[in-house]
């Protein structure tokens, strides 16, 4: 298993980022990829550590992760995400 986490701190072109948000679920899942947590509703333990938005996607496969992110779907809308937020990502393997 491979866990993919993203944190979003700033928000910058909202229109931008919700387009990129509903053209980016069924790319994740064609391959393969599962939702756990897509939310806003976040309580900071910490005051300097509170991001806008968390995201968790579940992957069998680290080749299946990196497949979707290389596919030419992918790299058509990432500019979306890349001009419109502040994010910052990590990969944990189990």
């Amino acid at each position: 298993m491979i866990y993919f986490i993203v944190t979003v701190d700033i928000i910058e072109d909202k229109n931008n980022y919700q387009e990129y948000i509903k053209q980016v679920k069924p790319i994740v899942e064609e391959y393969g990829g599962r939702y756990l947590v897509r939310s806003n509703k976040i309580t900071a333990l910490q005051e300097q550590w509170c991001p806008r938005r968390v995201i968790i996607i579940e992957w069998d496969a680290k080749e299946q992760m990196e497949r979707c992110f290389s596919s030419e779907s992918y790299k058509q809308i990432v500019n979306k995400r890349e001009n419109s937020v502040d994010s910052k990502a990590i990969i944990v393997e189990v």
